[in-house]
């Protein structure tokens, strides 16, 4: 499974109409419809604003899209397809019509919208998916430099940490190096 990394957009006109694609990081619906709501304020007059998402989440994948009013299948169906096909999660594709006066037929339809997802997709960055783990750690003062590095090296985080008698951490690394993690740092070692 691959994330985007960096956001990737794309533009091109199909017999008259105007197709605008983005394709964006999102951990959570709340952040899809946050950056499909962006999206649409900056194209207030487009006719349409397809979309399609795939998001990793404890219960499994889940995963929508919509036609925005286009014939059934022929706008979203072909962006969750790539988004499918790519093995990409936490993503999230919108793809704008701009309405040029032609209908371009259900076949000419998805192949508008996929070719415009396909483009911004293009434009994006990825790097393979990485499970991350949030644990508590509580260890002695003198070993948060230690703690601090090993966190670094595996692209962890420390989301939180309260001072008292020892440091108790809250942080987040691979769910791969959280055993060992434990393991290295845990109080009872020092």
């Amino acid at each position: 499974m691959q994330i985007i990394v960096q956001a990737g957009f794309a533009e091109q006109t199909i017999t008259k109409s105007r197709f605008i694609a983005m394709a964006v990081s999102c951990a959570s619906e709340r952040e899809v419809g946050q950056a499909l709501r962006a999206f649409a304020a900056k194209h207030q007059s487009a006719h349409h604003l397809a979309y399609a998402f795939r998001l990793k989440t404890e219960e499994g994948i889940v995963q929508r899209f919509s036609d925005a009013g286009e014939p059934s299948g022929t706008a979203g169906m072909p962006v969750l397809k790539l988004l499918e096909g790519r093995n990409l999660i936490n993503v999230c594709v919108g793809v704008i019509r701009y309405y040029g006066g032609i209908n371009l037929g259900t076949g000419g339809l998805a192949r508008a919208y996929g070719g415009t997802a396909k483009l911004a997709l293009d434009e994006t960055k990825v790097a393979d998916y990485v499970e991350m783990k949030t644990i508590k750690l509580t260890i002695a003062y003198n070993q948060m430099d230690f703690v601090t590095r090993a966190l670094a090296k595996c692209n962890g985080a420390i989301f939180d940490k309260a001072f008292n008698e020892h440091i108790d951490l809250i942080v987040s690394l691979p769910a791969n190096d959280a055993g060992d993690f434990i393991n290295r740092f845990s109080l009872k070692n020092y």
